[in-house]
């Protein structure tokens, strides 16, 4: 809202309640202006004045939390926000309780399961295919080498396996996360 440029009937009120949710946490918040200051109260009764200079698009954020100096490293991601502090790493989604209530309908992605896959690690060209179908490698055996940015890259086995099937060959050109091959 406090973005410069904006239109004159293109602003709206944001409301004062959210839920945040981190993981599978979630906290119920209220937040109120006052000047420069917001006062953030909690479901069970605690609140915390905090006051800031930064704006989205800061990468590192000082916050005065009821007097007391901050500095955060935040960064915007596609689900929210990740905040850095002393160690702590969390992904926190900022959202208001009609939202919340409608992300219960909204599908889980499933993660793919790749532990069985050689998986390019970044845009290259395949220059060697060390091993073939069929092939038993040992853990640290080498199975690939990808030319990217003018260095060879030897890709080699996590653990022992069989190999199931070579999908790639040398010279190929392959982007991140394409199939070089599957282990059975």
């Amino acid at each position: 809202m406090q973005i410069s440029g904006t239109l004159a009937n293109h602003t709206r009120k944001i409301g004062s309640d959210y839920v945040a949710v981190a993981g599978n946490e979630t906290l119920p918040l209220t937040a109120t202006r006052a000047g420069s200051t917001v006062k953030v109260s909690f479901g069970d009764g605690v609140s915390h004045d905090i006051a800031s200079e930064w704006t989205p698009g800061m990468p590192h954020g000082r916050f005065a939390v009821d007097g007391e100096a901050l500095g955060i490293k935040i960064a915007k991601m596609s689900t929210g926000w990740r905040l850095r502090w002393r160690g702590i790493d969390r992904t926190i989604m900022v959202m208001t309780p009609r939202v919340f209530e409608l992300s219960a309908f909204m599908p889980v992605k499933k993660v793919a399961d790749t532990s069985k896959q050689l998986l390019c690690p970044m845009p290259g060209i395949i220059t060697q295919v060390m091993v073939k179908a069929g092939d038993v490698v040992e853990a640290g055996q080498p199975l690939a080498t990808v030319e990217a940015m003018k260095m060879e890259n030897v890709l080699k086995a996590e653990r022992k396996g069989a190999v199931k099937a070579v999908k790639a060959s040398a010279g190929q050109s392959l982007a991140v996360d394409e199939v070089i091959m599957e282990f059975a």
